[in-house]
């Protein structure tokens, strides 16, 4: 039986990392706002074993669904200190991004990932802008087209934006696209040209 938020939020204290991280995965999926403070509380703890990098992941998740604005300023603050972990700061970008849409400011949060130069950090956030289906203005859809184009085709970065592009317009979004259909990475290639066709397709996120 799936735990209901009751159960979940008391096992994310539980001492198995294994419980943690399903209950953290499982309040991600409820996206119960009762649980934030919670989760907010829980992360702050787990952050300081380097060994639960998997645990961490779904707890930041986690508050990207259940979180509010007010917990932004302890998830910008964790993903710029240098010992935190890849998948948090990936988990972080997709978190930060989310909470901002909650109170319209998701543009200047995607400024924000960018700003940092941190290509882990942005692919989490472009992962959260092609879950959430954002039409970007063009102004923001140039900035980051303009940081993914930098990088090599044969990076994973390219494939978020290649996912969100099905929602933007404009002849640079055509012609990345264009570009990307002739990824030399199969998924990129095969997101780009869903994307081209104005297809989001199915994706579900670790």
């Amino acid at each position: 039986m799936a735990l209901d938020a009751v159960e979940a939020i008391r096992r994310l204290h539980d001492s198995s990392s294994a419980k943690r991280r399903s209950a953290a995965k499982r309040l991600r999926g409820l996206g119960d706002p009762s649980a934030g403070p919670a989760l907010l509380e829980a992360l702050k703890n787990e952050v300081k074993d380097a060994r639960t990098w998997e645990t961490q992941y779904q707890m930041t998740m986690a508050l990207g669904t259940c979180g509010s604005p007010s917990d932004l300023p302890y998830l910008r603050d964790l993903v710029l200190r240098p010992e935190t972990l890849h998948a948090v700061h990936t988990a972080g970008g997709d978190a930060i991004v989310r909470l901002s849409y909650l109170e319209h400011s998701h543009t200047e949060a995607i400024r924000w990932c960018l700003s940092t130069g941190d290509e882990i950090l942005v692919g989490g956030a472009l992962q959260a802008v092609a879950m959430l289906r954002l039409v970007l203005d063009e102004a923001t859809v140039t900035d980051i087209l303009d940081f993914i184009e930098a990088r090599s085709p044969q990076e994973g970065i390219y494939f978020w934006p290649a996912v969100a592009a099905a929602g933007w317009t404009g002849q640079r979004v055509h012609h990345f696209l264009t570009e990307c259909v002739s990824s030399p990475r199969s998924d990129v290639a095969e997101a780009a040209a869903r994307s081209l066709a104005g297809n989001y397709g199915t994706y579900r996120p670790l």
